[in-house]
């Protein structure tokens, strides 16, 4: 499948570009993530139908993690991975934020859950305390 060189194409959707780059799996969860501010284009929001261009910078927030990464290339199909790769280059300082983020995440552990499942006391025990808020 060949991605298209920047020569080629002059300007793509975002949403297009963020399916074809690999950052979303669908195109209309791509669409998604921009209707709801997810991603920004060059310091402001965009609408999915925004044309980018090669040197365009992007923030992409997914869940907890959030991406700074510039355009290098425009591709209106999606790809194998590496090429996909190849579309864009993640600044050092967002590297740098995710890993730190990744090994605070790490440190912390997680949530612990509950030990089992409620009995019939502890259900009931819930219950009242729904009742009382």
């Amino acid at each position: 499948m060949p991605i298209d060189t920047p020569h080629s194409l002059v300007q793509v959707r975002a949403d297009v570009w963020l399916w074809a780059a690999r950052f979303f799996k669908t195109r209309s969860i791509a669409k998604q993530a921009i209707d709801g501010g997810k991603i920004e284009v060059n310091g402001a929001g965009c609408k999915p139908s925004k044309a980018l261009h090669v040197g365009d910078t992007l923030r992409v927030t997914r869940g907890e993690e959030r991406l700074e990464v510039e355009v290098l290339a425009l591709a209106e199909q999606r790809g194998p991975a590496a090429a996909a790769q190849a579309l864009y280059r993640e600044s050092e300082a967002s590297v740098a934020a995710r890993a730190a983020m990744r090994e605070t995440r790490r440190l912390q552990g997680g949530a612990p859950g509950p030990m089992r499942r409620p009995d019939k006391q502890d259900r009931r025990l819930l219950l009242r305390l729904k009742e009382q808020g």
